[in-house]
């Protein structure tokens, strides 16, 4: 068997996000990266059908230099190597994105053997486009299932589960194919010290794709204004005890 999982490089989920002046990019200087928690748990599920059918795993990104630091934790979690399809610059957008993997994967495969399942979180933590893993699999021609909470690997087909209001959806697709999965699929496990070792000998691959022309602009970006705080005085000492009370009193607590 073998499996292939698509992974981005993503500020931290919960971090304070600051935008540059030109309104045209985030500001990482400050910020720590990741791979969102659905693709932690596509990569999960490659690490464990390979080690239970044997084969190999393969994880890919398309992202900057840096992107080697998320191709190396997945590694470390057992992904066999890696591809790093390194870009200079702004983002690209999802059409730009999943041409450039087809390339990989098709040329991967030509060398290797075919890809039985490709994994995609359900979308990104940042960008959130839903759509990378859907032209991947249009472009190559293979059915695609989107938003899965189980997997299951039946001889030459691939069970797939959503959960939905009152219940799950159930699809039976041919192999190979490509699954978006959701946070929730599996528990992913933590890199080990050994296996972070054993991830700085393992073979990665980095292709230098020719970003196409953008066929949307990018307007500006903005953060949302969120709920925010806001903090009242109370009074000092003795004479705040009443207004204390009140409060506590309209929040149900007394």
């Amino acid at each position: 068997m073998r499996v292939a999982v698509c992974v981005k490089r993503v500020p931290i989920t919960g971090g304070r996000i600051v935008l540059t002046a030109d309104a045209q990019a985030i500001d990482t200087q400050h910020l720590g990266f990741t791979i969102s928690p659905h693709e932690e748990c596509g990569v999960e599920e490659a690490v464990r059908l390979i080690e239970a059918n044997k084969g190999e795993s393969v994880v890919l990104t398309l992202g900057p230099a840096e992107a080697i630091e998320q191709l190396r934790d997945a590694m470390a979690l057992g992904i066999d190597r890696a591809i790093h399809l390194r870009t200079y610059g702004r983002e690209w957008d999802g059409e730009a994105t999943a041409s450039a993997l087809v390339e990989a994967i098709r040329a991967d495969e030509a060398a290797e053997g075919r890809f039985d399942l490709i994994f995609f979180g359900n979308e990104s933590a940042d960008s959130g486009g839903f759509q990378v893993g859907i032209r991947v699999a249009y472009a190559l021609g293979r059915p695609c299932v989107t938003g899965l909470k189980k997997v299951t690997v039946e001889g030459t087909s691939v069970r797939c589960e959503q959960e939905v209001e009152g219940g799950r959806d159930v699809y039976v697709v041919p192999l190979p194919a490509v699954l978006t999965v959701k946070e929730g699929l599996n528990l992913p496990r933590y890199p080990s010290v050994p296996g972070r070792m054993r991830a700085r000998s393992k073979q990665v691959t980095e292709l230098n794709p020719q970003r196409p022309e953008p066929r949307l602009e990018l307007v500006k970006l903005a953060v949302p204004a969120g709920q925010g705080r806001r903090a009242e005085s109370l009074g000092a000492g003795a004479a705040a005890a009443s207004a204390v009370v009140d409060v506590l009193e309209k929040a149900g607590l007394v």
